[in-house]
């Protein structure tokens, strides 16, 4: 796992061992990019199920100005902090240990918002209208911003959830890559 581009590019990332884990491949990192960017001036990104980190990193590593990590598995939030370290981007990140639901609601309580969120969930454990909802709900997401969800192939989420509509669906292998932004009004 590497970085792809931006000024960080090349750096390589750890992986969390075992199998608890499913980093993202770098041909769908690149294709999220390559939608959402591929590079930014500015802004704050959420990176709920953040794994390695690797797109949080990837997304300050292409411009954004801040990023706020979420995982609940110890050993992730280690490797988060190791690859920040690596990729010398501690003083433009916020790393907490939580499950998603809790980490959305004090995100909600702290009237925080972002210019792109990544959900990637374990597709087996995936409640992404839920969380769509809630983002929705309480703007959590900023008036131009994205949301990035990476599910499995099968998913049947797409169209509308709550204010929030399916702009683009993109399917590698097993992999759906769907962005979400707010309806036109």
């Amino acid at each position: 796992m590497r970085i792809i581009s931006g000024r960080k590019k090349g750096l390589s990332l750890r992986a969390v061992p075992g199998s608890s884990t499913r980093p993202t491949t770098d041909k769908v990192k690149e294709a999220i990019f390559n939608i959402v960017g591929p590079f930014f001036s500015g802004g704050v990104t959420l990176d709920l199920y953040a794994g390695t980190g690797g797109l949080g990193i990837e997304a300050l590593s292409r411009g954004m100005d801040e990023a706020v990590f979420v995982d609940q598995n110890k050993k992730a939030i280690e490797i988060i902090k190791e690859n920040l370290h690596r990729c010398s981007l501690n003083e433009q990140a916020e790393v907490y240990r939580n499950d998603a639901h809790r980490a959305l609601k004090a995100l909600i309580k702290r009237n925080r918002s972002f210019d792109l969120i990544f959900l990637d969930p374990p597709y087996a454990k995936q409640k992404l209208e839920s969380e769509l909802s809630i983002i929705a709900d309480f703007h959590l997401l900023n008036e131009n911003g994205m949301i990035v969800c990476e599910c499995g192939a099968n998913t049947l989420i797409e169209g509308t959830v709550s204010t929030l509509e399916c702009v683009k669906k993109e399917v590698y292998g097993d992999t759906k890559i769907l962005i979400f932004q707010y309806e036109e009004q």
